[in-house]
């Protein structure tokens, strides 16, 4: 992360590590399965990458010293998405981009960044719609870094730095690809 707007980018270990199981404790709860229900969306992947991860950032609406995802930051996950390593799920309704999330992929690990919300429960849309695409490409692991109130509701499991490593082991052993070259700019699934 970086240390304000125009600062220093340092590494930041969270201690515990929380992972999203992508198995059956993955839980989405009935509030959300209505609201999904209810709000007429499209998921896109990788269409509008830069605004998401600018949404992310909160440039607009943080002091220069709250920043945490610099210019310098946001022009590195460019580039890893140009490599086709970083990836955006986007929650899109006739409105335009309500919420979305990004992420770094490599091998079968899924590293989530951040996430955002122009209406209410879009980033959670984009969270399922994300494990939902994991799960069908085999991923293994879903690291979400740390613990928030919303994570938890999803079944958030808290590890200890050794047994994170053991799960990040396995999942850089295994082969898994986030997009195909005909879908990298594709939709997900419409209600």
């Amino acid at each position: 992360m970086a240390r304000g707007l125009d600062g220093r980018i340092e590494w930041f270990l969270a201690e515990p590590r929380t992972i999203l199981p992508l198995d059956d404790r993955f839980h989405i709860r009935r509030s959300l399965r209505q609201t999904m229900r209810r709000l007429p969306h499209e998921i896109r992947v990788n269409c509008a990458f830069p605004e998401v991860i600018r949404a992310c950032a909160r440039h607009d609406q943080v002091s220069s010293r709250e920043v945490w995802l610099s210019e310098e930051m946001i022009a590195l996950y460019t580039e890893l998405h140009h490599r086709r390593m970083a990836h955006s799920v986007e929650v899109w309704t006739a409105e335009g981009l309500v919420g979305g999330l990004y992420g770094v992929s490599l091998r079968s690990a899924f590293f989530g960044e951040s996430m955002f919300s122009r209406v209410s429960s879009a980033s959670h849309i984009a969270l399922v719609a994300l494990v939902d695409r994991l799960r069908a490409r085999h991923f293994r692991l879903l690291d979400v870094q740390m613990r928030t109130p919303h994570i938890g509701h999803f079944g958030a499991i808290d590890l200890t730095h050794t047994a994170y490593l053991e799960q990040l082991d396995l999942a850089l052993q295994a082969d898994a690809v986030f997009d195909e070259a005909s879908d990298f700019s594709s939709s997900l699934f419409s209600p």
